[in-house]
């Protein structure tokens, strides 16, 4: 019996530890993401809003290889909590759901892509996420049923950028939150955060989708933006740079957010 309970308290520091490094990681590149499309609104298009340009700010800090390896490995960390949470299932009542294993397994993979390009870009490699966006789509559009494969894709996309808006609009992420006797002012201010963080990050989800839709539409894989050319189309609307600049505040809160989530997020 105690060695059952030694495995458990060692299962759960495992995913307290991964958690943690992973949604700190994933705040930093939300916060720098955010900062550059800022700039980029008011004029300044140096860098691409996207993971390749937040690495290539990080990269120019001093110790910057040293802190670009250290979300590299965050972001194996945030893997191997969603791994975790497929073999063991999340924490919460409905944890051990097929759905829910399901969406940690999606989760795993993409953060798995995340950490494999972190590196690749400390090696010297890496391209930016416009032209990844547009190789995939053209890749996708070569296979049989290509068409209709990317606009699946991309309705896929944007439908889960719909549900990321929605469900922070509704603040179900109080749910994951354990803040028992945390003090009402913080309580609102993470509540702000997971609303306006998740609402923007939703958003540009659901942009980037309408986006890979439309390349399917016009077989055409020029058409697929990545982050930063989807960031920037926001500049091209009816409310000019305005827009660009709420989003991208809004993805500095979700980085903020995710800080949040590091402190207090369930496991």
């Amino acid at each position: 019996m105690p060695r059952v309970e030694e495995q458990a308290s060692g299962e759960r520091r495992f995913r307290k530890v991964t958690a943690r490094c992973g949604l700190a990681a994933r705040g930093v590149l939300y916060v720098l993401v955010g900062i550059l499309a800022v700039r980029i609104a008011f004029g300044d298009g140096g860098k691409e809003a996207d993971r390749q340009g937040a690495l290539q700010e990080l990269g120019g800090t001093p110790f910057g290889v040293v802190l670009i390896w250290a979300v590299g490995l965050g972001f194996v960390c945030m893997a191997l909590w969603c791994l975790s949470e497929v073999v063991f299932g999340a924490a919460g009542p409905k944890g051990d759901e097929p759905l829910q294993r399901l969406a940690s397994t999606s989760r795993c993979l993409f953060y798995a892509v995340v950490a494999y390009s972190v590196f690749a870009f400390s090696a010297g490699g890496g391209r930016s996420g416009d032209e990844q966006s547009r190789d995939v789509t053209a890749k996708a559009l070569g296979l049989p049923a290509g068409q209709w494969l990317v606009g699946a894709a991309g309705l896929g996309i944007g439908i889960a950028g719909v549900v990321i808006a929605v469900q922070a609009a509704r603040r179900t992420f109080r749910k994951d939150l354990a803040m028992v006797g945390v003090t009402t002012p913080w309580r609102k201010a993470v509540d702000f955060l997971g609303v306006s963080g998740g609402t923007a990050r939703g958003s540009v989800f659901a942009a980037v989708g309408g986006f890979v839709v439309y390349a399917a539409l016009r077989y055409d894989p020029a058409q697929a933006k990545g982050l930063d050319d989807t960031l920037r189309s926001f500049t091209r609307t009816s409310a000019g740079p305005w827009l660009l600049v709420a989003v991208s505040v809004g993805l500095v809160l979700f980085g903020l957010f995710s800080w949040a989530l590091a402190r207090w997020h369930k496991v």
